[in-house]
């Protein structure tokens, strides 16, 4: 009977959100640039595999807020595809060793901001 109860019993494991699973992914990628920054020639690497998958997460934003059927407003649209473009061209300056990591990190925690703010007032 006891068995019986645990299987069915209400899983322990909170339901994330996609806003929590976008937190998440922005986190995730933040932490790898921001340890990777500083590792120099050895970790350009890493550093530029942290930058891949940057680019990779923005991306993925640009084209979900350019499909029509996006509930964001448009201007709010329009100023996440230019960080995504402006994340792109970033990340090329860096890996050219003319930039930092700085930018990218400020304005990921920035969104980590936004979407940690609107999930706790929903």
């Amino acid at each position: 009977m006891n068995m019986a109860k645990t299987a069915y019993a209400m899983n322990q494991v909170p339901i994330r959100t996609s806003r929590g699973n976008e937190y998440e992914a922005f986190a995730r990628v933040t932490r790898r640039l921001r340890s990777n920054a500083d590792l120099g020639p050895e970790g350009f690497s890493r550093l530029a595999e942290a930058l891949h998958m940057n680019r990779q997460l923005w991306t993925m934003l640009a084209a979900d807020v350019a499909e029509a059927e996006n509930a964001l407003p448009r201007e709010l649209r329009a100023r996440i595809f230019y960080l995504a473009e402006f994340t792109a061209q970033h990340s090329r300056k860096i890996l050219q060793n003319a930039e930092t990591v700085d930018v990218l990190v400020e304005i990921n925690t920035a969104i980590m901001r936004g979407l940690r703010t609107r999930s706790e007032a929903a």
